[in-house]
């Protein structure tokens, strides 16, 4: 048998997992704004992120409590 021909395998809960942490360009899709509107709201606060190495990652719940926040920002105004 050679090196070639041995597949990796995976348990079925590991490859059905979300991800954890976002790259800035995927939280950037999930809220449908560009790659720049998406630093805009890291730099400002209002996007929570973090650094891991020297790459910026958005945890995977964060877009969703952005849109609450302003969700919820707008309905009090």
């Amino acid at each position: 048998m050679s090196i070639a021909s041995v597949e990796i395998t995976r348990p079925a809960e590991a490859r059905n997992l979300a991800p954890v942490l976002l790259t800035v360009e995927e939280a950037a899709h999930c809220l449908r704004v560009g790659r720049t509107t998406c630093f805009a709201l890291i730099r400002s606060g209002d996007l929570e992120s973090l650094m891991i190495g020297g790459l910026r990652r958005v945890p995977a719940d964060a877009p969703a409590a952005y849109l609450a926040r302003r969700r919820a920002e707008q309905q009090a105004a």
